[in-house]
């Protein structure tokens, strides 16, 4: 599986990109196909408010497409979300 992570206007710590590889691991056995793709897209929407920080997550080539997007305090809380709800659409893909 390919995971790419965009950041968009601003520089990823390099904590953050530790959390989203350790996250991500498990789905390359979930996937289980080399040609899926996994891209994740950060974006600071309004810096002055709460709730600010979106995280998209997009896969595709692991049959239909699968996209989550969740806006929270923070892109880790984001990200867990966004992988929960993906992680829906998997079950639901399988159970089919």
């Amino acid at each position: 599986m390919k995971l790419t992570v965009n950041p968009v206007n601003f520089e990823i710590a390099e904590r953050l990109e530790k959390y989203i590889t350790k996250k991500t691991a498990r789905y390359e056995k979930i996937l289980n196909n080399p040609g899926a793709e996994m891209e994740i897209r950060l974006t600071v929407v309004k810096p002055e408010t709460n709730l600010n920080k979106q995280t998209q997550i997009r896969v595709i080539g692991n049959g239909p497409e699968m996209f989550a997007e969740k806006t929270c305090d923070t892109f880790e809380q984001g990200l867990d979300v966004a992988l929960e709800a993906i992680d829906r659409q998997i079950e639901k893909t399988k159970d089919k």
